[in-house]
């Protein structure tokens, strides 16, 4: 049992330890250019008068009973009730000059949070110097980065980027111009390296939402675990290096603009429900959240898969490609428009030598001939590399077939020799007697581009990469013909 002059000690200690706390209160109230409290729900239950002015309140009594956020926008109060953890010298941006603000937790004697409190050390700032400067030049810096970020989401290219006047190149962009006018969901179908990326910039750049962001995703480069997070983005905490802020998924970057989906057909069929979802509701759920997003999305997909035929076989909800087939528009391979050749030949190398700041090579008329009857299972893709290949390797200002053949990985015919005719009458009857066993056109072509992979695979080494590259073919599209002339036995 104390006695009475213990007790009177204890007393003594309560006491001027509730003056202490007292005194910093008013200490730091006097000297902060405002002070506010707030109760366990974050609601105001009091703010001093230089506080409430700043924010708009000439009478501080019209703020209490307001949740924190209503009365200064960017207040982190809440936070501190929810934790019961104190931030301490933290910036918070306001309307007019940032300020130097302490948030504390108000605890019970059981060690409940029941409020919290806040002063903002505004006149205070000269003595962080150092601090505001840091925090200047990084907030600038993060201006810049969006404003560059805001550059590489605009539209690169515009219709006439896409060089062609032959018919079905013109079909092309009669559709794309009326999917331009138009929200609905539009699906570019298509060999790889037909343009349709490009074509996509160029609908983007002739809509309505041509100021607002153009996003891609390209699903084939994506690993399946990693999609879900790409798409609709994850609440802090959901996942490891989520817990301060999350992640903003590609739904929500796109947000009154439109949002590219790079080869569709490759998307897990797991996810395709919840794509689905999106597109018709224009909503999305961050993973690891209960919060609804509202979005205003325009969908524009692309592949080079038979859409069609993986429906048949299950691997693509029937319901997203009836959804995402609203404007189907089919850009032809290159082999298909031979008119527009001569075209996005000298387009290409006016581009390239440009960039690259060499003269403009002078091809023969040899040379654009056998441009000309080349296959181009890589399309437009695949003549830039070889152009871009025959620019910076080139020494001389003319480029005739020989170099051609080389560059496109082929062996042009000997010249005749004096039996040449003798043996050219030799194989007409060996080819008239064979004639009918001879395959057709699509065997042919099947045939050739079996060999070609095959060389340009031996080439490289077995290198996929490095082969793909060279034939002017994403890996995966690379892969994907391997496999099919493999399982058609074109292949060993």
């Amino acid at each position: 049992m104390l006695s009475t002059e213990d007790a009177g000690v204890l007393t003594n200690y309560d006491f001027v330890a509730r003056r202490a706390m007292e005194s910093l209160f008013r200490t730091l109230e006097n000297f902060s250019e405002g002070t506010i409290v707030v109760d366990a729900q974050a609601r105001v239950v009091w703010i001093n008068q230089r506080y409430a002015t700043r924010f708009g309140f000439e009478d501080p009594q019209k703020a209490i009973g307001l949740d924190c956020e209503k009365v200064v926008p960017n207040s982190l109060l809440r936070e501190v009730v929810e934790t019961g953890r104190p931030i301490l010298l933290d910036l918070m941006e306001t309307r007019q000059d940032p300020m130097i603000v302490i948030r504390l937790p108000i605890l019970d004697d059981e060690g409940n949070c029941v409020g919290a409190v806040g002063f903002a050390l505004f006149d205070e700032l000269k003595t962080l110097t150092p601090l505001v400067a840091r925090y200047d030049r990084i907030r600038e810096e993060l201006a810049s980065a969006h404003r560059t970020l805001e550059q590489t989401r605009r539209a690169k290219h515009t219709f006439a980027s896409f060089i062609g006047n032959c018919s079905a190149t013109l079909e092309v962009k009669r559709l794309a111009r009326l999917a331009a006018q138009s929200d609905a969901p539009t699906l570019l179908l298509g060999e790889t390296g037909t343009g349709k990326e490009l074509l996509t910039h160029a609908i983007h750049a002739a809509s309505s939402r041509a100021t607002r962001p153009l996003v891609s995703v390209n699903v084939a480069a994506i690993p399946d675990t990693l999609l879900e997070v790409e798409f609709f983005g994850a609440a802090p905490g959901a996942y490891t290096g989520a817990e301060r802020k999350g992640r903003k998924g590609k739904f929500e970057l796109a947000d009154g603009g439109t949002l590219f989906l790079d080869e569709i057909g490759d998307m897990p069929l797991i996810l395709q429900s919840k794509l689905l979802r999106a597109i018709q509701e224009q909503e999305i759920e961050p993973i690891g959240s209960n919060r609804i997003i509202r979005v205003d999305v325009r969908i524009i997909a692309a592949t080079s898969a038979d859409l069609p035929a993986l429906v048949e076989a299950g691997k693509f909800r029937a319901d997203l490609y009836y959804r995402l087939n609203v404007l189907p528009i089919a850009l032809p391979p290159l082999r298909e428009r031979q008119l527009d050749l001569l075209p996005l030949v000298y387009s290409l190398l006016d581009e390239i030598c440009s960039r690259t700041e060499r003269h403009v090579p002078v091809l023969t008329q040899a040379a654009l001939q056998l441009l000309g009857q080349y296959h181009w299972p890589g399309n437009v893709r695949q003549l830039r590399n070889v152009l871009e290949r025959m620019v910076v390797t080139q020494e001389g200002r003319e480029v005739d077939e020989d170099r051609i053949a080389f560059l496109l990985g082929i062996s042009l015919p000997s010249a005749p020799s004096a039996a040449a005719p003798a043996a050219a009458t030799a194989a007409a009857g060996e080819e008239a007697a064979s004639t009918a066993d001879a395959p057709g056109y699509a065997d042919a072509m099947a045939r050739f581009e079996a060999q070609y992979l095959a060389k340009a695979l031996g080439q490289h080494a077995g290198n996929v990469a490095s082969a793909a590259a060279s034939v002017g073919l994403s890996r995966a599209a690379f892969y994907k013909k391997l496999s099919a002339h493999k399982s058609a036995g074109r292949m060993r």
